[in-house]
């Protein structure tokens, strides 16, 4: 009889690439991911025409600081557990595994949703400044689907390359700021009125912290990152610091200067008359830098969305592949390349992204009043709630051990829990100014949320039930301890 054998077969890969990346490679990561420059065109001319007026910059310093005390605790969970789920495997260890799978769905939507967004926010934005740079008029859609299909190539390549990649544009966003910055120093100066009384509690200042806090949206991807980070125990918690620090300062600073060249008394009623045009920092640059600096940053504009769109793709991914690993989404989403890149995760994403932009051009909508508002939206919400989640599971953790370190395991997060919780109400109760849309469809948007709590809880109980080892790997694969 002849003996039969069998075609060898090739293990998947299923493992992210440790030890790829560094302090600053995360930073890089979490930094363009922020966007500052785009963070300043939009947010804080938004910030100073609806928030706190003149005294925009002392919310962004006072979100920083609410920010900071989160990361207290934070840095003493990071310690601990190294895992690519990111906040939400702080969610399990704090609050259970209903509570993380809650978690893990809200940032996977939230997260995929954002994706969506800067696909319409990226093809407007190249539609507008290349046509009138250049007279080429192409689609929107076109610009949007062309910056997703490069993301996806890159963030093929590997984790390292695209933080390579996103510190080039990084770099180049910050001078650009830093010149404006230096030339209202320079011509102006900077007004000290800012920060008085009068100013920082002039106009709203609850919408003020609202908007700066969407500023900062993006820090929380550094935990995403720990297991491809050299000795990540370290390494997240000062990328975490770095990160919030960074944002603060070129966010605050930057927002001082443009409040001392409008005049601080002045600037929320100037801000507002360029509310329709959002052309308030451009018009400022033209004053401060001249005609050829004001086309390179709107160049550089383009070049912010970009990088924000690659460093959100990688965060979507790793939320994909960590639900993947632990069965709660198909397994094959744990697939990686070779390199140690999310394989199937990255294409899942990317595609999504892609369908749902395509089928909102399809449907007719105008991507800036209804595919930006509706995506970024509940993007922006979906991860405030789980910064809030994550913050209020620290705390919650630590107090279960009876952890002796009262300062950095409860009061500090504590105040960080109070403080993004605050910001987390009023980021629903002001959603039509987070989304910058009136529209039913959009106020509805929230409601999400909801059904993500129920789904996850009666998705929780079903796999409890009728797949209890998947329902034990929650607490076995995204509370992946590690002491590297």
């Amino acid at each position: 009889m002849a003996e039969q054998t069998s075609a060898p077969t090739t293990p998947h890969h299923t493992s992210l690439r440790p030890g790829a990346l560094g302090v600053a490679g995360i930073v890089f990561l979490v930094l363009a991911a922020v966007a500052p420059l785009t963070g300043i065109v939009v947010v804080a001319s938004l910030a100073i025409a609806l928030g706190n007026g003149g005294g925009t910059p002392m919310s962004f310093f006072l979100v920083a600081a609410i920010l900071l005390l989160f990361a207290i605790g934070y840095a003493q969970m990071s310690k601990q557990l190294v895992n690519a789920g990111g906040f939400y495997a702080f969610v399990v260890k704090g609050l259970g595994r209903t509570g993380g799978l809650v978690a893990g769905l809200i940032a996977t939507i939230g997260y995929n949703f954002f994706v969506v967004g800067t696909i319409g926010t990226s093809g407007f934005f190249m539609q507008t400044i290349i046509r009138d740079l250049t007279g080429l008029d192409v689609p929107w859609l076109v610009w949007g689907l062309l910056s997703i299909a490069v993301c996806f190539i890159l963030a093929r390549i590997g984790v390292d390359f695209s933080s390579k990649i996103l510190g080039v544009c990084l770099v180049l966003e910050v001078l650009m700021l830093v010149v404006f910055d230096v030339s209202v120093l320079v011509q102006t100066g900077y007004d000290v009125a800012a920060f008085s009384p009068e100013a920082v509690f002039s106009g709203s200042l609850p919408i003020g912290l609202l908007l700066a806090a969407t500023g900062f949206l993006g820090f929380e991807a550094t935990a995403l990152f720990s297991e491809e980070a050299k000795q990540p125990l370290r390494t997240i918690p000062r990328a975490t610091y770095t990160s919030i620090i960074a944002i603060g300062v070129i966010l605050g600073v930057t927002t001082w200067a443009v409040v001392s060249a409008t005049g601080v008394a002045q600037a929320q009623a100037i801000a507002q008359e360029h509310l329709p045009t959002g052309d308030l920092i451009f018009s400022l640059s033209q004053q401060y830098l001249g005609g050829p600096l004001t086309t390179v940053m709107m160049v550089l504009l383009l070049v912010s969305l970009f990088a924000a769109m690659l460093a959100f793709h990688n965060s979507a991914t790793r939320y994909l592949y960590s639900l993947g690993r632990a069965r709660v989404l198909p397994q094959a989403l744990a697939r990686t390349r070779p390199n140690g890149a999310p394989q199937l995760a990255g294409t899942v994403q990317a595609g999504f992204a892609a369908i749902v932009a395509i089928l909102f051009a399809l449907a007719g909508a105008d991507p800036i009043v209804t595919l930006v508002p509706a995506m970024l939206g509940f993007g922006t919400l979906s991860v405030l709630i789980l910064q809030g989640l994550a913050a209020l599971s620290i705390v919650v953790y630590f107090r279960r051990r009876n952890d002796p370190r009262w300062w950095s395991t409860f009061i500090a997060p504590g105040i960080g829990f109070l403080g993004i919780a605050g910001i987390s109400v009023l980021a629903i109760v002001n959603f039509t100014i987070v989304a910058g849309s009136e529209e039913l469809a959009i106020r509805l948007m929230p409601l999400l949320l909801v059904l993500a709590l129920i789904g996850g809880i009666v998705y929780a109980e079903y796999l409890r039930r009728a797949k209890p080892a998947v329902y034990d790997g929650l607490a076995t694969d995204l509370e992946r301890f590690s002491t590297r």
